[in-house]
């Protein structure tokens, strides 16, 4: 489980950068100075890097079997996944709203659903895996 949980963690990862990716190409960064976006910038970049900094801890855990990393792993899990959810909350009332035109409209439907599936599987297994370690 602890190899599935890092696995899907890329996973989201990789999708997860991908739709960073759109909104940056279609100019979601020059629309948070006209505000524009419903995405203001630490929003948009503290959920990937919150992300990658509990990836990062989730690793520390599987090579060194500290316990203690893996739940602050999941603690960060956590962080990213409330900001997560504020940014699919802002994305799902602003679509085709009066700012029609905003990078995040563009989306990828298919992407946004398959990180925010991975996201909860991740989130889950993380959670499981720390549990466990911790009885061990």
């Amino acid at each position: 489980m602890r190899t599935a949980a890092l696995i899907i963690w890329c996973l989201t990862a990789a999708v997860g950068g991908y739709l960073l990716a759109v909104l940056i190409s279609r100019g979601g960064l020059r629309q948070q100075a006209t505000r524009i976006t419903v995405f203001p910038a630490a929003l948009t970049f503290s959920h990937p890097l919150l992300a990658v900094a509990g990836l990062a801890c989730w690793v520390g855990y599987l090579v060194t079997g500290r316990v203690g990393l893996a739940w602050l792993a999941f603690l960060l899990l956590c962080v990213t996944a409330l900001l997560g959810f504020t940014m699919l909350t802002r994305w799902l009332v602003g679509r085709g709203g009066r700012h029609a035109r905003r990078a995040e409209n563009s989306f990828p439907l298919r992407a946004t659903l398959l990180h925010g599936v991975a996201a909860l599987g991740t989130f889950t297994l993380v959670m499981i895996v720390a549990e466990m370690a911790s009885h061990h």
